[in-house]
């Protein structure tokens, strides 16, 4: 049998047995090498209706911060930078 007919998106290497096994496999990609939606993951949700005006402003600004530097995840200073630069201060 043909792996790549089995793992089209996988490298394979041989079993002791001879029989092709999987060596990773990208889940992440449908069959035609894009991402599912053709979005990219946040770590927020993209929907903000649950959340008061407040929390949903920075939800946005955190989800444009991470747009505009490429970025998937923050860390805590670009988490304080994203609050101060709405006007928020200690």
């Amino acid at each position: 049998m043909n792996p790549d007919a089995i793992f089209p998106d996988s490298a394979t290497s041989q079993s002791s047995g001879g029989e092709p096994v999987p060596v990773f496999v990208d889940r992440r990609k449908n069959p035609h090498g894009t991402s599912p939606d053709g979005r990219e993951r946040r770590q927020f949700a993209n929907s903000y209706a649950d959340l008061s005006p407040e929390a949903r402003e920075l939800g946005q600004a955190i989800d444009a911060y991470k747009l505009q530097h490429h970025r998937r995840f923050i860390n805590y200073e670009e988490l304080l930078a994203v609050i101060k630069s709405l006007g928020y201060h200690k």
